[in-house]
Order: C-alpha cells, then structure tokens, then sequence
C-alpha cells in the first residue's frame, strides 16, 4: 500500500492540475459523451475521480459510464477538439 501511494504522489507533482477524461450517458432518448473535467488534486486517481463525476453528473441527468484516464496539464490541449462542449464543463 506504501509503494502504491508513493507511486501515486510522484505520478502528479505537488500543485499540479489534475484532469480526468471520462465517457457518460443518458437515456431516453440515448445519448452519449465524452468529456474532459478538472478533478480535486486530493482525488487525482481513476477511482477517486469517478466518484466525483458521478456526483457532478448526475446533477445534470447524466451517468458515468468510465474514467479513461487521469492527467496534468500537458495532456489537456490534445484532448479539448474530441471533448467539444463537454471539455471542462463539469
């Protein structure tokens, strides 16, 4: 658990950006998204960073399908045209 948390720590440096992208969904009618979202540095992992989707999500009808991935700032320009509307909305 030890290295696992160190990994962690030296994944994002201290005071960096954390990004999430992530896929949703809605029904009736069935839509889908794929969006990109700025997520709490205390909550920079997959798992962490899906609870905090759902929550935002959900405000707005929408359900979390998956996270892709978690990322800093150098990963966030190359993701902003796949995103369209849904990039930095929640």
């Amino acid at each position: 658990m030890l290295t696992l948390s160190l990994a962690l720590l030296l994944a994002t440096p201290a005071g960096a950006a954390c990004y999430a992208d992530y896929k949703a969904k809605q029904d009736s009618p069935l839509r889908l998204h794929y969006g990109v979202a700025k997520i709490p540095e205390k909550a920079c992992s997959k798992d962490q960073a899906a609870d905090v989707l759902r929550k935002r999500l959900s405000k707005n009808g929408w359900s979390l399908l998956n996270v892709i991935s978690v990322f800093d700032d150098s990963g966030l320009e190359a993701k902003r045209e796949n995103a369209g509307d849904f990039y930095l909305r929640y």
